[in-house]
């Protein structure tokens, strides 16, 4: 899963972490395919840290496109093809996947059935701390290899409807960045097309293409026309900055969300678009926090018009809110969030916090047992000027209905590291985008930051319950239940996901296919 800036976002580690997501080419088009060439691809933000598995913020999931692979890939129809392994096996009990025979790492050796247990081990370990426990590797793992054989064994210690799925989102690091991590910060040791050749943190990444490489997404290689000899991700954080680079040829891709998409579409340009979650509102459930108070989470809920706020923030090219797992092809979808949010009512939000004992003061500022009502809002700065004008909009009815509110926007490294560091905020807009349910449970239950992913401090008895039930169906077979959890959490106003909107990865001079992120091997230069 990924977190999304704009509406695609951290991958938790943004998220956040990453997941699994599709694309539609659509737009414009090109000319003939030119061989080689330089592909320059704007990041919000720098990523810091490089170590792939130690964060899945959007735009570090992307760079570890680049360089690591996973064992294997969705396609755009949501299918699971094969990636470094090339044949697997699942039951209710274990996963047992085949490493290709000619699979190498950038430094030459070969990727073996023993990197890739060690890989899931070191994830499935709770000491390291990795963002993709319990959403891309399922807690309790056991992972045994053979390497006569080149197999590589999980041993489930539980139901795991989307385990194959699930692994599509784990770059593997080949043996010399497992011996060392340390490297990782600042250099590539993976299977990917390409390697790292340059970093300047803060300006940009130049990554180059690797010879013989022929086991990407369903056998996709790198010795073909159009690939190009390097990829370049440029920091830019000015969104209007990136399109009028990609207008000028200073760029070949970008995402672009807000008013800007609508001039590059206009121009012919490229483009790839994929759905996400844009608007999520997650309260911090701590000690401490007044979000803790449930009736503080539901007025704050109720004093919002969600439909005006998403109209804002997807700057009129969205809409509200469907699922927590939206990201196309998404495995559940439906609606699980319409039917269980609070109707929009000041009135009612103001009469609710008068019950529970918050008392106008000051200032017009609520209290109570000496505590006052005062939110750290925290939001993307990556969402430009929609995302500005949407975090005034709610600060001002939040306002109004009687809070302090200080809103903190931060570019998505930096919110981040307050979301799983410092705990610094009350309300964040943060949109974690997966396209399986299951993904998500460490984020929306368990155990706390700094023990697990579950950031917010979320604890919904009927959510877990349900979830429970639903991991004992195979697959989509328990979409109706994985819905109905995610419907108590927005009942409750725990985390009230309200706006989505179809994201364009525009081009110039390229083509390119987005499953999630932008696929490295899709890359095609063009005249």
């Amino acid at each position: 899963m990924r977190l999304i800036r704009t509406g695609v976002g951290v991958s938790a580690a943004t998220l956040l972490l990453a997941g699994c997501g599709g694309g539609d080419d659509g737009g414009g088009g090109s000319g003939e395919v030119v061989d080689g060439g330089t592909f320059t691809m704007a990041l919000s933000s720098d990523p810091g840290n490089l170590d792939p598995q130690a964060s899945a913020a959007s735009d570090l999931f992307q760079l570890s496109h680049f360089a690591y692979d996973s064992l294997v890939f969705i396609d755009s129809e949501g299918e699971v093809v094969s990636g470094i392994a090339e044949d697997w096996t699942v039951d209710a009990e274990t996963v047992t996947l085949t490493i290709g025979d000619d699979v190498t790492c950038s430094d030459g050796s070969p990727f073996t059935a023993s990197d890739a247990a060690a890989n899931l081990n070191w994830i499935a370990d709770p000491a390291n701390q990795s963002p993709f426990l319990g959403v891309f590797v399922p807690a309790g793992v056991e992972a045994t290899a053979e390497d006569a054989t080149g197999t590589v064994t999980m041993d489930l210690a539980g139901p795991a409807p989307f385990v194959l799925e699930g692994l599509a989102g784990v770059p593997m690091v080949c043996a010399a960045g497992l011996e060392d991590r340390d490297q990782l910060a600042a250099e590539t040791l993976g299977t990917g097309p390409y390697e790292l050749t340059e970093a300047v943190p803060s300006d940009h990444y130049t990554y180059t293409v690797r010879e013989g490489y022929t086991w990407g997404p369903d056998g996709a290689g790198t010795d073909v026309e159009g690939m190009p000899d390097e990829i370049v991700a440029q920091v830019v954080g000015n969104e209007t900055t990136s399109a009028n680079l990609l207008l000028s040829g200073g760029l070949s891709a970008a995402q672009i969300l807000g008013p800007d998409a609508e001039r590059l579409a206009e121009e012919g340009l490229f483009d790839a678009t994929v759905t996400a979650v844009l608007g999520e509102m997650w309260y911090h459930h701590g000690e401490g926090h007044p979000t803790a108070d449930p009736a503080v989470r539901m007025a704050l809920t109720q004093a919002v018009d969600l439909d005006q706020l998403a109209e804002v923030i997807t700057s009129g090219r969205g809409g509200p809110g469907t699922t927590f797992a939206a990201s196309a092809p998404a495995s559940c979808p439906g609606d699980s969030i319409s039917g269980a949010l609070p109707e929009y009512d000041l009135a009612a939000a103001q009469q609710l916090l008068d019950e529970a004992g918050w008392e106008a003061g000051a200032g017009g500022v609520r209290s109570k047992d000496g505590q006052r009502l005062q939110l750290t809002f925290l939001y993307d700065s990556a969402l430009g000027a929609p995302g500005s004008a949407a975090a005034e909009l709610v600060a001002a009815a939040w306002t109004e209905l009687g809070a302090e509110v200080t809103t903190t926007p931060k570019d998505e490294t930096a919110a981040v590291e307050t979301i799983f560091g410092t705990g610094d905020w009350d309300v964040a807009w943060i949109p974690v985008n997966v396209s399986s349910p299951d993904q998500l449970v460490p984020f929306l239950s368990g155990p706390t930051v700094p023990d697990g992913n579950n950031f917010a401090a979320i604890d919904n008895a009927d959510y877990t319950q349900l979830v429970a039930e639903a991991m004992t169906m195979i697959g989509t077979e328990g979409c109706d239940t994985w819905l109905e959890a995610e419907a108590a959490l927005v009942r409750d106003a725990d985390v009230v996901p309200f706006a989505n909107q179809d994201v364009s990865f525009f081009g110039s001079g390229t083509e390119f296919e987005v499953v999630d992120v932008l696929q490295p091997t899709s890359i095609r230069m063009v005249d």
